[in-house]
């Protein structure tokens, strides 16, 4: 959504950009990391880091910040009040069952895709899969998905200029190569992408449409590398997605 300069109110954007600078990799920050990360002046960091320490949404040695409970209350609204988690759940849980392995519903935020419902087998194959994780579009197979439902227009808009991290060798960082997948997953109407995230992992996903033939969600399946080629991952799981999509169709 689009809105007038006038209406932006920059403190918040500037606090936001503070918090949304912890992940994973930076779990901890000093107010010159957080400055680095959000693109502002450290004097302008430390006085966010301050606030959001003052509300309640960090903590602090004095030194360092990190993620309080308290913004758990974000994501958990999202997923009480959320149409798209509360359909997608009895679907994940029986895939779960009836396969034995872990199944997510993914969404497309900006450059990255985040998990906004899963069922988890027993063994959780990939780091940092957990509900709420955030991954970069372009080395994931549900990023892939969801990007080819962009229109041309906006999917070179969203491409021009951006950076594309090597997470591991299988990486796609040229931006040629991502255009051609990209391409290729609008044929085939599913991804499998095999250790372009993380070592050791392959995943395959399907768009979920919704009556009006519109993407909501990506639906994927994550699976250990080693036991399975591609060829028997479409083989095998491809009807079982495609499946799962087309029922979900009448409720999303």
């Amino acid at each position: 959504m689009s809105i007038a300069k006038a209406d932006v109110i920059e403190g918040m954007v500037k606090g936001m950009a503070v918090l949304e600078s912890f992940d994973t990799e930076r779990q901890r920050l000093n107010a010159t990391l957080a400055a680095q990360r959000a693109g502002i002046t450290r004097a302008a960091a430390r006085r966010h880091l301050l606030t959001l320490t003052h509300l309640g949404y960090l903590e602090s040695d004095g030194s360092y910040f990190w993620l309080a409970a308290k913004v758990m209350r974000f994501s958990g609204s999202y997923l009480a009040s959320s149409r798209l988690p509360r359909v997608m759940q009895p679907t994940l849980n029986r895939l779960l069952a009836q396969t034995g392995h872990s199944f997510s519903a993914v969404v497309l935020d900006g450059e990255e895709v985040v998990i906004v419902a899963r069922s988890d087998a027993a063994r959780v194959l990939a780091y940092g899969l957990h509900l709420g994780a955030r991954l970069p579009a372009h080395a994931t197979s549900t990023g892939h998905v969801l990007l080819a439902a962009k229109g041309k227009a906006e999917f070179n808009a969203w491409l021009k200029d951006r950076n594309l991290p090597k997470l591991t060798g299988r990486t796609l960082t040229d931006a040629k190569l991502l255009r051609a997948r990209v391409a290729q997953v609008q044929a085939d109407d599913f991804d499998i992408s095999s250790e372009e995230h993380e070592l050791g992992v392959s995943a395959m996903s399907v768009p979920l449409r919704d009556v009006q033939g519109r993407t909501v969600a990506a639906l994927n399946v994550v699976l250990p590398s080693a036991n399975w080629k591609a060829a028997e991952i479409k083989r095998e799981f491809l009807p079982v997605l495609q499946g799962a999509a087309q029922e979900l169709r009448a409720l999303l």
